[in-house]
């Protein structure tokens, strides 16, 4: 067998694992259900193991099917970079990638990443979407949308993953607040007037509720929000205090202040996610790996706790 051909085989066994459906490996690649079937066959004599067995829907991988997964995509996302790196020129390429993400997002990571396109890459447009957990899948599979940022536990498994940073909560309030302090009690908190988010809409009870009854505390919670970006600024004009993710606000200095809360109150991973058929797409690389570079760049900005 030459390398062209084992190559061409190993494409299709990573196709066949990440969708567990030949009809639906042979539609990624571009190739007839029975020319697949065929590969299959092949592959199944190369590694002596049936990689796919028959199930109620679909395929299910073997064991072995299971191990090879990982060392496979390694390798030929090698070959893939290699590729992209000498196919695209951000300079003069013309791309449009839509993004799903929630608006908190649309602030901490899509704004700074505009702003650098403009310069690096001019001719590339980003696309906003709001983010739909229940329809990504098939979002991605028909290119509706090409990268999500989302906690990427919550992402569907045929979906690719990459982390990008862990998100914390911080306890905000207009510069001046007369009863906001770094120190703040518990039961300090609690007394004063609360924002919170609640993303379906009309919702006064969060996870922060429950903390707080465990110190057998309840706090007055006078506005729920439907959204993030909406909350610094009624904060910054009032007395009312609101925990929000710290990358929202924390360049937001000059009208607000920012501490600690006075318990622990658990955050989130970010990162981004994305279907097989944008992979290896050079244009789209290069956008994930600008997105990723623009975290790290952003993630040793000072917090103020004034």
């Amino acid at each position: 067998m030459d390398s062209q051909t084992r190559l061409n085989l190993f494409v299709t066994l990573e196709a066949l694992l990440v969708e567990q459906n030949v009809t639906k490996a042979a539609a990624r690649l571009h190739l007839s259900q029975p020319a697949v079937s065929a590969q299959l066959s092949r592959l199944r004599d190369v590694f002596d193991d049936p990689l796919l067995l028959p199930a109620q829907r679909g395929m299910t991988p073997t064991a072995k099917a299971v191990e090879l997964l990982d060392p496979l995509r390694q390798a030929l996302d090698q070959v893939r970079s290699t590729v992209a790196h000498r196919a695209f020129d951000p300079a003069t390429a013309s791309l449009t990638v839509a993004i799903a993400c929630t608006d908190y997002l649309h602030a901490a990571v899509i704004k700074p990443l505009v702003v650098a396109l403009r310069t690096k890459a001019p001719g590339v447009r980003v696309a906003l979407r709001n983010l739909d957990l229940a329809q990504l899948e098939a979002q991605m599979s028909r290119g509706d949308v090409d990268l999500a940022l989302m906690t990427p536990e919550a992402a569907p498994p045929s979906l690719r993953t990459r982390h990008l940073f862990d998100e914390r909560y911080v306890l905000i309030g207009r510069r001046g607040h007369p009863r906001l302090r770094a120190g703040i009690t518990a039961k300090a908190f609690a007394q004063m007037e609360h924002v919170v988010v609640s993303l379906a809409g009309g919702g006064f009870v969060t996870p922060v509720d429950d903390a707080l009854a465990a110190f057998g505390l309840r706090r007055d919670v006078v506005l729920s929000a439907a959204s993030f970006l909406f909350v610094p600024e009624i904060v910054s004009q009032s007395d009312f205090v609101a925990l929000v993710p710290e990358r929202l606000v924390r360049e937001r200095a000059d009208m607000l202040q920012l501490i600690d809360p006075p318990f622990p109150v658990e955050g989130f991973a970010v990162g981004m996610v994305w279907h097989e058929r944008s992979h290896a797409h050079a244009g789209q690389r290069w956008v994930r790996e600008t997105i990723a570079a623009s975290i790290d760049l952003r993630s040793d900005v000072p917090r103020n706790e004034g």
